[in-house]
């Protein structure tokens, strides 16, 4: 564990799931975190008698969000990472998704992480500070389901390319590709235990990812260690999804074979 004393972090979203695990983990690391919603949590992640303390916002609105990093600033005084981490998407047809869903699903996944960023800028730049941000496998390979996710979360890695071009060398910024990933909810994305199951055989490192390895990945990435590392991807998928004709083909040699 690296202490990181008197260094202030915000992570969007991180009240549960993913967001919790980054924030608990940037926690063990010393720094004070900051987290936001829309609603206040029942409990706040907590270590060693440090709590991550909360703001309501809502980062899709960018009055929100910048009064959000202002009054962080105002607590602390300072603003050293940034973890744009809210984000998501239920399943939808592409074909009769209304263009209020699509709307609101790139709001989120897209321009929430942009608002957030322009309202940090200058705070950043002032401790040459880190972005990174949290995509998706979705972003990197057909989403049929979550067309508009996947494309925001597309979004999403150019415009980290993008920035870590124009806030070079004042601001590092990162994404970090989520792979499959178990949560509170996880039958709701993918199942049945047994369906689970399934999926995380199929993985070359035989397991679904946690919301602890999403954590250690954005640790790294805002750490020293990774002072050079900026406008890269880093993927954090167990090896990758195992290509379905695979499966089709030793199906098929199984058949004939027998």
């Amino acid at each position: 564990m690296t202490e990181i004393s008197d260094r202030v972090a915000i992570v969007t979203g991180g009240t549960r799931g993913i967001g919790a695990a980054i924030v608990t983990r940037l926690l063990m690391d010393g720094y004070a975190v900051v987290t936001c919603g829309r609603q206040a949590p029942a409990h706040l992640p907590e270590v060693q008698g440090r709590t991550a303390g909360f703001i309501a916002c809502d980062v899709r609105d960018p009055e929100q969000a910048a009064a959000f990093v202002a009054q962080v600033i105002e607590q602390h005084g300072r603003l050293d990472v940034l973890v744009n981490n809210a984000g998501g998407s239920p399943q939808a047809d592409a074909a009769t998704a209304s263009a209020r869903f699509s709307n609101a699903i790139i709001a989120l996944n897209l321009m929430a992480p942009l608002h957030m960023a322009q309202a940090a800028y200058p705070h950043l730049k002032a401790t040459q500070g880190s972005i990174v941000n949290i995509a998706s496998v979705s972003a990197v390979r057909p989403s049929p389901g979550t067309a508009v996710y996947g494309a925001a979360k597309a979004g999403l890695l150019s415009l980290t390319k993008s920035l870590a071009q124009e806030w070079g060398p004042h601001i590092r910024l990162n994404a970090i590709i989520a792979g499959l990933i178990e949560t509170e909810n996880a039958e709701l994305t993918y199942g049945s235990d047994a369906a689970q199951t399934r999926i995380a055989a199929s993985l070359p490192l035989r397991r679904m990812g946690r919301g602890t390895d999403i954590a250690e990945a954005v640790a790294f990435l805002a750490s020293p260690a990774a002072a050079y590392i900026s406008g890269t991807q880093l993927d954090v998928h167990g090896g990758g999804e195992r290509p379905l004709f695979l499966e089709i083909v030793q199906e098929e040699a199984a058949r004939l074979k027998g």
